[in-house]
């Protein structure tokens, strides 16, 4: 079982940059391939940006792709998604997830979701 709690979200202007942490409790932390997904209201949750176990992969969707920057601290159990440049679009609530392998970091087959936290970035 693994519990997951993000923090970091907030109010910020565009342009701005956040840095969302997520803390993880439970076995094998570092077993687990780690992403960040994203759900505006009206629209579908979406995957941001992944991580492998060992954080030798990654992912990043088209849309954040030189802006955001995943990573992990295995000793610390915690992972992060440095985001920069934050645009208007980046509105949504963030949720942190883990899954068996970095292949199965898609909605349907995520092991452990987070409760999120809302970014709210304005024009």
């Amino acid at each position: 079982q693994v519990q997951l709690v993000e923090s970091g979200g907030g109010l910020v202007q565009a342009g701005g940059s956040l840095r969302l942490s997520c803390a993880a409790s439970g076995r094998s932390f570092s077993s687990y391939a780690m992403g960040w997904f994203r759900q505006a209201p009206g629209k579908e949750r979406e995957v941001v940006a992944a991580i492998g176990g060992i954080g030798i992969n990654t992912y990043y969707a088209n849309s954040v792709k030189g802006r955001f920057t995943i990573s992990r601290d295995d000793a610390e159990n915690t992972l992060y998604l440095q985001m920069n440049s934050l645009k208007p679009e980046d509105t949504a609530a963030y949720y942190c997830a883990a899954a068996a392998g970095i292949s199965r970091l898609r909605v349907g087959s995520v092991d452990y979701w987070g409760q999120g936290t809302q970014v709210t970035v304005s024009s």
